[in-house]
């Protein structure tokens, strides 16, 4: 759950939870924390080195590494751009990947709207291009934002039902049902359906190729005044 569409860190799995979902999480967790520390370790960088590059905190990735927690998306993207791979490869399971295909109810939900909300990765590619599909639900209500990718990053979102109102960089573009926006998501960026009736829409992120240290770059003023959380 999120304060007005801000994605936060999700706690572990309930106890009550059904046990496929909680073995679905644990087992993401699980390769998270494996291929985190594994590509971490590979280039000999320290952990702290890693907070720098990806803007998150030294704390969060102990936890990450010990798979004692659920990352959000924004998380792993920062994790995944420090590294210059996709969410869908920190997600990965150690299975030969010449095909591969991923029935809906297993792709993982990596954030959830305070109304319900969510986004899903559906799939991802690391070679020989950097390529995530997404499928989004945004009821009324949900917000999502997210920071700036990595530079030269751009997302398409084709509406499959209702109309979304894209932000990027403090601008707003209406898009309803069967219109595609295309835009540089290397800058602060943010989606909420448009009206009383919630929005879908499918999304592919491209992304370069190569790692990203955020401590480089000062581009991404953040979310206008309207879409900031109080204080």
């Amino acid at each position: 759950m999120t304060d007005a569409g801000q994605p936060t860190e999700p706690s572990q799995p309930e106890p009550g939870l059904r046990p496929p979902v909680a073995e679905r999480i644990e087992a993401l967790t699980t390769a998270v924390a494996i291929h985190v520390r594994e590509l971490r370790t590979a280039r000999g960088w320290s952990l702290d080195e890693l907070a720098g590059r990806s803007g998150v905190s030294k704390g969060m990735l102990v936890q990450v590494e010990g798979a004692r927690t659920n990352p959000s998306v924004g998380t792993l993207a920062r994790i995944g751009e420090a590294f210059g791979v996709t969410v869908a490869r920190l997600l990965e399971p150690d299975t030969d990947r010449t095909v591969r295909i991923c029935p809906a109810d297993q792709a993982p939900v990596l954030w959830q709207g305070p109304s319900g909300g969510f986004g899903r990765l559906l799939s991802g590619v690391n070679e020989p291009d950097f390529v995530e599909v997404w499928e989004w639900r945004l009821e009324p209500g949900d917000t999502y934002q997210s920071a700036s990718h990595a530079p030269g990053t751009r997302e398409i979102l084709h509406v499959l039902a209702g109309t979304l109102t894209v932000t990027v960089d403090r601008h707003e573009y209406r898009v309803p049902t069967g219109h595609t926006i295309d835009f540089r998501a290397d800058r602060w960026h943010g989606y909420q359906p448009d009206g009383p009736h919630p929005a879908r829409a499918m999304m592919t992120v491209v992304m370069p190729p190569g790692e990203w240290d955020r401590r480089q770059s000062t581009r991404d003023p953040g979310p206008p005044a309207a879409h900031r959380r109080p204080p």
